[in-house]
């Protein structure tokens, strides 16, 4: 019996690879956290970018108070069961008329993990909508496995190194999840998705999270880490995060300055034997 989910959400998600809105926080909540992230942009303008973008968790508390909610857990409970690891974190921002865009990707391209079970859950800390750029799927696209990928650094794109799947799809199959502060979007590693540019006056901010059970193991030969949220990890296939005591500390930096090259080193040896697995398929 699903704890925060109806049998009916945990159905659709199965069938969909994805599900929103699911309400986590009150507006008021949600609020409060988007006030304590611009606090920190105005007092920390030199290091927000390489703060947000990675792992921010080990860095701010309020983002390691979000990861470790129960109403945010229950839901990556009924999807994942009871262990839980916190792979990543990431704060996606759109300015406001700002061009940036998500190309087409699915998320299992660059995170090495095996096997791809693994859940993004995306909480909105302003109004995420068709204006300002909100999160779109494929409906169903999650079965086809993993496709084809492109790297391409543009400017442009918000992805490290302009990932997209350079293939059509059929916009029958487009949903848009729509969500107000406080609601959270769930979707499966496989999941195919995008986000346009931002057309609107305001800001387009959401804190992205991504979990997996602790029987997911590293595939690369990059060993990096992840924190415990929730259960007994019986597994130790991930390095232990700990949590930040205080924020931007010298120990908090320190750890999160190791966590995060040993991520990009995983993500960059996942993309690389990506474009060579499917240069062999085609050659």
């Amino acid at each position: 019996m699903p704890k925060a989910l109806s049998t009916k959400d945990v159905q659709q998600y199965e069938m969909d690879g994805a599900l929103a809105p699911v309400r986590v926080f009150s507006t008021e909540r949600a609020a409060a956290y988007l006030r304590a992230l611009e606090q920190f942009e105005r007092d920390h303008r030199d290091l927000s970018r390489s703060v947000l973008t990675v792992k921010p968790h080990l860095m701010l508390r309020w983002a390691d108070e979000i990861v470790h909610d129960a109403a945010v857990l229950d839901v990556i409970e009924d999807l994942l069961g009871p262990d839980i690891l916190l792979y990543n974190t990431a704060v996606w921002i759109k300015e406001a008329g700002d061009a940036k865009f998500v190309g087409w990707h699915q998320d299992c391209a660059y995170y090495p993990l095996d096997p791809p079970t693994h859940v993004t859950a995306w909480i909105s800390l302003t109004d995420s909508v068709e204006e300002n750029g909100n999160v779109k799927f494929i409906a169903g696209s999650h079965v086809r496995g993993v496709m084809k990928h492109s790297t391409n650094e543009r400017a442009s794109s918000l992805l490290s190194q302009g990932q997209s799947i350079q293939e059509d799809f059929d916009p029958d199959l487009v949903r848009s999840m729509a969500l107000q502060p406080g609601e959270m979007s769930l979707h499966h590693a496989h999941a195919v998705h995008f986000s346009e540019p931002n057309r609107s006056a305001r800001r387009r901010i959401g804190f992205g999270m991504n979990f997996i059970p602790t029987s997911v193991r590293c595939s690369g030969t990059v060993r990096h880490s992840a924190m415990l949220v929730r259960g007994t990890d019986r597994y130790g296939h991930f390095d232990a995060e700990r949590r930040v005591g205080s924020d931007l500390s010298p120990a908090a930096k320190a750890i999160h300055q190791e966590a995060v090259a040993r991520f990009r080193a995983a993500r960059d040896e996942a993309l690389t034997a990506h474009e060579r697995e499917f240069a062999a398929a085609t050659s």
